[in-house]
């Protein structure tokens, strides 16, 4: 899909290739292995595709592409993640996080005034503190 776009938009099959795997994360290095070319050639088309897309960096290419990537899940796979997670979520509801709670079934919550402080909050003075 994305590849059809940049196609569209005036860039050859190759550039369209270099800038799809760009835009999926992936350094000028990786794009070079995965094509069988060099570097340096990934650079040139980099740069042809600057001109072509108008656009002055590889973060801007990417941006203008995301809308195209094409993120779209299948019903079933939704379905399946969303039994996944609450399956997960019950799970996680029987077991209490380290640090959350003390040995008389209180809950001790990060930076409630447990009495060391005086009340004061932040006990982090730093090397001012000292």
């Amino acid at each position: 899909m994305l590849r059809d776009v940049l196609i569209q938009k005036g860039l050859s099959n190759r550039e369209a290739e270099v800038a799809e795997l760009v835009s999926k994360g992936l350094s000028n290095k990786e794009v070079a292995n995965q094509l069988f070319v060099t570097e340096k050639t990934v650079k040139f088309h980099l740069t042809n595709i600057y001109k072509k897309m108008n656009v002055k960096s590889r973060a801007q290419l990417i941006v203008w592409c995301l809308p195209h990537l094409g993120f779209v899940e299948s019903e079933n796979r939704v379905e399946a993640n969303n039994a996944t997670s609450a399956t997960a979520y019950n799970n996680q509801a029987q077991t209490i996080p380290a640090g959350s709670a003390t040995v008389a079934g209180g809950t001790t919550l990060p930076g409630a005034n447990n009495g060391i402080t005086g009340g004061r909050g932040n006990t982090d003075m730093g090397a001012m503190g000292l």
